[in-house]
């Protein structure tokens, strides 16, 4: 097993409720993405989209020492990857509703909306990549 798959089901054994499937498949193809010098810093399953009825979207979310990355495996063939680098990343926004929470990633140049999170999770999440983004920001601007 792939070192995201085990950051993934760690994840899921601490905050369990949460709606995701296939999340092997989705990991591996963040795990062909990710490049030599960058290290998996967290990982976790959600579904990619703006509601929660939705529950067949499900994307593997890697936070690496550079980067964030969405990977999507299809059913039958291909699949699906967003990078998300600190130059390109505005805010984050947290929701929490009756079951599940949703986090809105604010680019440049879309929103990503992951839906069908754990509540408990979603301190940890946005404290996570929040504090990555800031940290990379800033020494994305140093090297400017």
């Amino acid at each position: 097993m792939g070192k995201i798959y085990n950051k993934i089901l760690k994840f899921n054994k601490k905050y369990s409720g949460g709606v995701a499937w296939r999340k092997k498949k989705h990991a591996k193809v963040v795990e062909e993405y990710i490049n030599p010098e960058e290290d998996v810093l967290y990982a976790f399953c959600a579904q990619k989209n703006e509601s929660f009825a939705e529950i067949f979207n499900t994307y593997a979310i890697v936070v690496t020492s550079k980067r964030i990355l969405l990977g999507h495996k299809r059913v039958l063939w291909g699949s699906f990857l967003y990078s998300v680098t600190p130059d390109l990343y505005n805010d984050l926004q947290v929701y929490k509703g009756l079951i599940w929470g949703k986090i809105t990633i604010d680019t440049v140049k879309e929103k990503i909306i992951l839906t069908n999170l754990p509540k408990k999770a979603l301190d940890e999440i946005e404290t996570t990549i929040s504090e990555f983004m800031m940290e990379a920001k800033k020494n994305y601007n140093n090297e400017k």
